[in-house]
């Protein structure tokens, strides 16, 4: 099995999301099923309040959930969302933002993960999620 660079699969990212590509997310870990990824300041992501947006964040995890299913998977990709449960548990701030996710079950059909985000500098988790993927099968 071939490992890829975080450069790789941001790269892949990117590509296939082209809003990560404008919103600069970096992947800063991907392996082994987990991902850190960094959403750096932009005031066009920000809502009332000056902190980030439930969009931008959900986009976020989304991606970053993507980063660490493709560390498993050789950079291919054969699923998609299905499910997002997301709680807000404080707001993130207007700075950067980080999401660490990990895959909690990767099976033949369906893949459970959980993200955890939090402004870049704090302990203090501002928002959970936990999402499904729904494998597709190959065209026959």
């Amino acid at each position: 099995m071939t490992t890829l660079s975080t450069a790789e699969i941001q790269a892949i990212m990117r590509r296939g999301v082209p809003l990560a590509a404008e919103w600069e997310i970096e992947v800063l870990a991907a392996e082994s099923g987990t991902a850190l990824v960094r959403l750096p300041a932009k005031p066009v992501l920000l809502r009332p309040g000056n902190t980030v947006s439930g969009p931008a964040l959900m986009g976020l995890a989304d991606v970053a959930m993507w980063a660490a299913l493709l560390s498993t998977t050789e950079g291919r990709d054969d699923s998609v969302t299905s499910t997002m449960t997301v709680n807000f548990l404080r707001p993130a701030g207007s700075g950067p933002v980080l999401a660490e996710a990990r895959l909690v079950k990767q099976g033949r059909r369906q893949v459970f993960g959980e993200i955890m985000i939090r402004a870049e500098g704090s302990d203090e988790l501002a928002t959970h999620i936990t999402t499904t993927w729904t494998v597709i099968a190959p065209a026959r």
